[in-house]
């Protein structure tokens, strides 16, 4: 409902003055009208707990959601091109100047109020939907503000041109930050490896080891809306029993949730050490020790993804 006023409260804006600017500004306001139904019925589907079809969920809805949204942005960057270069053949004189600066800086304050809030609320649960949309809204105020500069130096220099100019610079903004959002859904979609987020993640376990974990490796981190799957290899000592190795599964579930939350589902693979391992193994009281320990190995981005036990 929000989206509709602002878009109706621009194309007002372009109808008293005929400025292009404005009227991008407009035409990029639809594509917020169309993105947040598609972010709300996103968000509907993502929030449905999981099924038979889909095990792990529903939350790879949000970044399908994201993609449309970002297609739309660049779909609306390409009109604004479109509309630029026809009128160029067909001149339209601008007035009423400071009607219309009044009318999109209202806008603008609006529209970036509303963006602070969904990227707040995005971010404290984890929402890509919500997060770009947050995002789209304060690009939205940007490129407002970028206008609103435009219309006012227009307004007291006569360079009328400068309309068109900005128009052009607007629709280059907008596509470069539709590009942005199609490829952050994208990489959610293909299960690209979040490197803050592992990096975060290493560091956690590295600050809080037990002598138990002698090992950690083939570590993965899939992002399901605002659920986190985490897999991994832990390697413990292997004369402990079933009962104590899970109890070790149990510690690290407990680190991991209290560090990033509920919203994780942590399936561990245990391995029992190897000869080799006794040589990075910190655990001070093993009586089938078979070599000294040489050096404490600390887990790394690089070192803690492979799919092999580590050995100095």
């Amino acid at each position: 409902m929000l989206s509709i006023v602002l878009f109706l409260t621009k194309i007002i804006a372009y109808q008293f003055t005929h400025s292009l600017a404005i009227l991008t500004d407009a035409l990029e306001s639809i594509v917020n009208v169309l993105a947040g139904f598609i972010g709300l019925y996103s968000l509907f589907i993502a929030a449905k707990p999981r099924d038979f079809d889909h095990p792990y969920g529903h939350g790879k809805a949000e970044f399908v959601s994201a993609a449309i949204e970002g297609g739309l942005i660049v779909a609306a960057g390409v009109m604004i091109i479109y509309e630029t270069v026809l009128n160029f053949l067909q001149e339209n004189p601008i007035q009423k100047l400071d009607t219309g600066l009044v009318l999109i800086g209202i806008t603008a304050v609006v529209n970036f109020i509303a963006g602070t809030l969904c990227l707040k609320i995005g971010t404290k649960n984890t929402s890509l939907a919500l997060q770009a949309s947050g995002k789209h809204l304060q690009i939205d105020t940007y490129s407002t503000l970028a206008i609103i500069a435009g219309l006012v130096i227009m307004l007291f220099t006569k360079l009328y041109w400068l309309d068109k100019v900005i128009a052009l610079a607007m629709s280059g903004l907008i596509i470069y930050n539709g590009y942005k959002i199609i490829r952050s859904s994208l990489a959610g979609i293909m299960d690209e490896a979040d490197t803050k987020l592992l990096k975060q993640f290493i560091t956690a376990l590295n600050e809080n080891r037990r002598e138990n974990w002698i090992d950690l490796h083939n570590l993965r981190v899939i992002k399901y809306g605002s659920l986190l799957h985490i897999d991994c290899h832990l390697t413990v000592p292997w004369y402990l029993n079933i009962h104590e190795a899970h109890l070790e599964i149990d510690e690290l579930t407990n680190l991991i949730k209290k560090q990033f939350g509920d919203y994780i589902e942590l399936f561990v693979h245990t391995d029992g050490c190897l000869p080799f391992s006794c040589t990075i193994c910190t655990k001070t009281d093993c009586t089938v020790r078979q070599q000294p320990m040489k050096a404490r190995l600390e887990w790394t981005l690089e070192n803690i993804i492979s799919n092999q036990k580590h050995r100095l």
